[in-house]
């Protein structure tokens, strides 16, 4: 579970990453490129505004970064360092048990085996018994003969109580490596085992509100950056970038006079009105001509330059 969770934050981290990366691409990408036409504009309130938006989201975005780096430095490599902390521990509990379940069969092998050597005695001292017995009652055997018998028997009688003072002694110690074993060793172990995993546990919700507060730390300055975007659209204003447009593109023309009658039925030599849309004054071109660079606002233009305005 360390692991899928720790996993779990590396994703997230990663996400952290490439999200503050995009960001970042997207407020560079929009950013004004020098003697371009966004430069250029870069001194309108909304164009102003945008910029102050742009760079309150490059800020944004590092804010990511940060929770990128914290969950790295603060979980990740936390994590990752007591997930080996962990292994070798529960290693070394597992090995404790196994070392305390190898002894406890090891003492039952043995047990068992002057069990049965306790019992191979007592039967060989039977058998060595009754052959005495038969020999005592023949009287076709001599007395050297007997006694051999007897001294037989007698030798495995004992051999057959030392063996059952053995299996006594060790069934003694059995039971009580035993009762040790089950009551003391084992539920040690199993007790070490519950502790380190309590520990586990506690150490991931601390992690896990990490996970959460590493997130809640940067809040406050993205706030901020928020704050600066939302105080540079309020800082728009309509009016005075409208007036500027009209300083920067103005035309200065001045509006013609009125058209003059012309009159047909007189011979005369017919002229064009010095105040007629053919020639404005002082040699000025008229409406829709170029001059200094304006044009009229209703004529399509290909330069695509911002249109005159009437001053």
């Amino acid at each position: 579970f360390v692991e899928r969770y720790t996993k779990f934050v590396k994703e997230r981290s990663e996400i952290e990453t490439n999200y503050a990366k995009q960001i970042r691409n997207l407020s560079k990408k929009y950013q004004p490129k020098k003697n371009s036409r966004e430069e250029e504009e870069s001194k309108y309130t909304s164009c102003v505004a945008f910029l102050t938006t742009l760079n309150e989201l490059n800020d944004y975005a590092g804010q990511h970064e940060v929770i990128a780096e914290n969950l790295t430095s603060q979980i990740i490599s936390e994590l990752s360092r007591y997930l080996q902390e962990l292994k070798t521990e529960r290693k070394s509990h597992f090995h404790d048990g196994r070392k305390a379940q190898q002894h406890i069969e090891s003492s039952w092998k043995q047990l068992e085996s002057c069990k049965r050597k306790f019992e191979r005695d007592c039967k060989e001292a039977d058998r060595a018994q009754q052959y005495f017995e038969k020999m005592d009652a023949d009287i076709n055997v001599t007395k050297a003969d007997v006694e051999k018998a007897r001294q037989q028997a007698q030798m495995r009688h004992q051999m057959a109580s030392d063996s059952k003072s053995d299996y006594s002694a060790y069934l003694q110690k059995f039971n009580q490596e035993q009762n040790e074993h089950y009551y003391t060793v084992i539920p040690n172990i199993f007790q070490k085992l519950q502790e380190m995993e309590e520990r586990r546990i506690e150490r991931l919700g601390v992690c896990m509100k990490t996970f959460a507060e590493v997130d809640r730390q940067v809040l406050p300055i993205v706030g901020k950056c928020l704050d600066g975007m939302t105080k540079a659209a309020e800082s728009i204003e309509p009016k005075t970038d409208s007036k500027q447009v009209v300083e920067s593109y103005k035309s200065g023309f001045e509006p013609p006079g009125d058209v003059e009658f012309e009159d047909y039925g007189q011979a005369m030599k017919r002229t064009a009105s010095e105040t007629s849309l053919s020639n404005s004054k002082d040699g000025k071109e008229r409406p829709g001509g170029k001059s200094k660079g304006k044009l009229w606002p209703f004529i399509k233009n290909k330069n695509k330059s911002p249109p005159a305005i009437f001053p």
